[in-house]
């Protein structure tokens, strides 16, 4: 993968368009009619809204939003003490919503894979810097909050 951006949401919209296209040429069966498309819509604004939530409070630590970089400020408020990682749960959600709205059964996996894309590549090698660069208040944490809910 040189020269991929490895970038949470690129894998998001990447799983997004994967999501259209399964829906549209190859849906096997509609499943979900107009009430889980009303759910998905109100799941997918929870998720973006829990997206803009976090990025407010990195904004306000002064620290870094991106993945592969070390982080100056272990962020315990706001979002992150419901959840170590909103963004990457807010990410998850839009999909799931998205997924739910299409109405297909072809997608239903893309939600799954996201969230395994997202714990392997991007939050087990986070928590290694937060423990590198924080050491027991890190770890504090951890305990305190769970991973994704």
């Amino acid at each position: 993968m040189k020269g991929f951006p490895d970038l949470p949401p690129i894998w998001l919209i990447g799983c997004l368009v994967t999501a259209w296209v399964l829906a549209t040429y190859l849906p096997l069966l509609q499943l979900f009619g107009p009430l889980y498309q009303g759910l998905g819509v109100v799941i997918s604004v929870a998720g973006a809204t829990a997206i803009v939530w976090s990025a407010v409070w990195f904004r306000r630590k002064r620290t870094t939003i991106e993945p592969h970089h070390t982080p100056s400020a272990l962020i315990t408020e706001g979002p992150f003490r419901l959840s170590r990682n909103p963004i990457y749960l807010g990410m998850v959600m839009m999909l799931v919503g998205y997924v739910l709205w299409l109405g297909a059964l072809s997608p239903l996996p893309l939600p799954v894979l996201l969230f395994a894309v997202l714990t392997q590549r991007f939050i087990q090698p986070e928590e290694a810097r937060l423990r590198e660069a924080f050491g027991p208040e890190a770890e504090r944490y951890f305990q305190a909050t769970r991973r994704w809910l």
